[in-house]
């Protein structure tokens, strides 16, 4: 007989195996785009802390969903060790906790230990080099700021537990404008960059020697004018240095692109170049899947919600959603629903550090910092942690409007006792799918449907909030479509060359 220590070890055993491939992951990623010149020890730690903690985030999810799934027989039925209500909120509060603990960590990261080292590097200065202690006094005079926002959240919160529920859903939304932003654009450009490939690296060469020699021609043009004659203008001096800054740069693109030519790894991708278009249309295809479930959902709320004095909560689904029944169809093979879902969270995931890589960080108009391979700012690698922070807060709640069966109740059936048998029939009660309408002592809801309905229903403005967001969600997602198609293919060393960079760092580059 399965005991409840077991039934938690089953259900977090698989977790402490993503943990630790989560903890590769981040410090692969991190090392492979923080620059190597500007970095130091702390911000490089920082930033791989601050990448495994969002996405460790991500992946309770199907812990949550497999754990109130597992209580449950096929017929309907607690298992033997689910039986007693005790052992049931035993499993559930683990989940809460682990939610708990783990939203604490990222509010922790991103008001304080993240800002800190963020103005900690800030305060770096090569000529008068200031000691340690100066740094810091520096950095917690600015990380402040940072602790007066989340103090000020607090006390809107109204103290307790609702007061972290209250800093959490507010980060979330903020967590919606990066989805729309990030997300959605990555949600697009990825298959369709997977799709179509890199431009031919000798036409990149033949159209890069071509400018170059153009450039070449107009610096001689304009020094001609001044053979064995007066001084050169101030305009031509600045007119002859742009030109010479945009030839030393082409001739550093060709260098890259001839070292990329000749490489081994670019020769054997061309045997795999299959595979990626197999990859981008199946993730193209997922695109498409979530569009039309999340749309689906939206229609239904739109149509049968409580209204947005409720948060927009949905009782009952009406509409088909696609992945809603995939998930369930995929209940009869063990597990492949817990690894569609985890595949779900991954791709929006990835689909968020892809987007923010393509655009780079933003204020407003003006684009802060470039995410690129040996290249990044430390500063940039900190706050990119902040955004997919943001971004997995949000994603939790997309998750939800995507498919609310399955996120609330997982695989959960239960036998209607209520069932009335038609005349002298002698029937056995049904067993049916769990939802909100069933008794609650025999369905369990996830503890990420009771985190959420419970703000929807009390703070309605957070619900009804992210329903808004998710329409602008949607519409990202055909505009980032439209905008990637439309482009050229990009270059075989897109992001690794640019004009703010010295010529010194291409070495190491090159070699990397």
């Amino acid at each position: 007989m399965v005991s409840v220590s077991v039934a938690l070890i089953e259900g977090w055993l698989p977790f402490v195996a993503i943990l630790v491939l989560i903890v590769l992951f981040s410090t692969f990623y991190v090392r492979h785009f923080i620059s190597k010149y500007d970095s130091e020890c702390s911000s490089t730690m920082a930033a791989i802390i601050g990448l495994s903690a969002a996405l460790v985030t991500s992946a309770i999810v199907p812990v949550d969903i497999f754990l109130v799934s597992y209580m449950k027989d096929s017929d309907g039925h607690f298992r033997d060790w689910a039986n007693s209500s005790s052992a049931r909120d035993h499993v559930t509060n683990s989940v809460l906790i682990s939610y708990y603990v783990m939203y604490g960590l990222l509010t922790f990261l991103f008001f304080l230990f993240l800002p800190f080292m963020y103005f900690f590097f800030e305060e770096k200065d090569d000529i008068e080099q200031p000691t340690v202690m100066t740094r810091c006094c520096g950095a917690f005079k600015y990380t402040f700021v940072f602790v007066l926002i989340a103090a000020v959240l607090l006390i809107l919160g109204v103290g307790g537990e609702d007061a972290l529920s209250f800093l959490i859903s507010s980060l979330s939304l903020l967590g919606m404008l990066a989805i729309i932003t990030y997300t959605a654009y990555g949600m697009s450009a990825m298959p369709v960059r997977l799709i179509k490939g890199y431009r031919n690296i000798s036409k990149d060469r033949l159209a890069a020697e071509q400018i170059r020699s153009v450039t070449t021609k107009n610096i001689d043009d304009i020094k001609s004018k001044y053979t064995g004659r007066r001084s050169m203008s101030s305009r031509d001096q600045a007119r002859i240095s742009e030109l010479e800054e945009n030839r030393r740069f082409l001739e550093r693109q060709d260098r890259h692109l001839a070292e990329e030519q000749n490489s081994c790894l670019r020769k054997c991708l061309l045997v795999f170049r299959p595979f990626e278009i197999f990859v981008g249309v199946f993730c193209l295809l997922l695109t498409l899947l979530i569009f039309l479930s999340l749309l689906l959902t939206n229609i239904d709320k739109a149509m049968n919600s409580l209204g947005y004095k409720i948060g927009y909560a949905l009782p009952k689904s009406t509409l088909p959603n696609p992945i809603d029944m995939i998930l369930v169809f995929s209940q009869k093979v063990y597990p492949l629903d817990y690894i569609i879902i985890l595949l779900i969270i991954i791709y929006l995931v990835f689909c968020s550090i892809s987007g923010i890589r393509n655009l780079g960080i933003w204020f407003f108009c003006v684009r802060l910092y470039k995410i690129r391979p040996y290249r990044t700012t430390p500063q940039g690698m900190l706050m990119m942690n902040m955004i997919l922070m943001l971004i997995v807060l949000a994603i939790n709640v997309i998750l939800f409007e995507l498919t609310p069966q399955y996120s609330s109740f997982g695989s959960e059936v239960y036998v209607n006792t209520t069932y009335v048998p038609v005349g002298n029939s002698s029937s056995t009660p049904p067993v049916m799918s769990c939802n909100v309408a069933a008794p609650e002592d025999l369905c369990i809801m996830t503890r990420l449907a009771v985190l959420l309905t419970k703000f929807f229903y009390s703070m309605w403005f957070f619900g009804a909030a992210y329903y808004w967001f998710s329409w602008v969600f949607l519409a990202v997602i055909p505009i980032g479509f439209i905008i990637v198609v439309v482009r050229r293919r990009r270059s075989a060393i897109e992001g690794l060359v640019d004009h703010d960079d010295f010529e010194d760092s291409d070495d190491d580059l090159i070699h990397a």
